[in-house]
């Protein structure tokens, strides 16, 4: 488990950005957009556009990735 961030390079609406996630949150995140047949990038920029502007984008993220992960545990 590597509990340090490392940065990650994504394309949001044509920008080249990039966020510091953990190994674990990527996983999750890129197994989520699998899941939902959707591209990271496309799943990053739609979490972009819905987050509240004083939460990082990261952050939105592992938000992101703890209430899809709650949800299929029915909490």
């Amino acid at each position: 488990m590597n509990a340090r961030p490392i940065k990650r390079s994504l394309t949001l609406r044509g920008h080249r950005t990039s966020v510091s996630l953990e190994d674990e949150f990527w996983q999750a995140f890129r197994d989520i957009a699998a899941e939902k047949s959707t591209a990271i990038n496309a799943l990053a920029a739609d979490i972009d556009a819905k987050r509240d502007m004083e939460t990082g984008l990261a952050t939105a993220i592992r938000l992101y990735v703890l209430q899809h992960y709650k949800s299929l545990s029915g909490k």
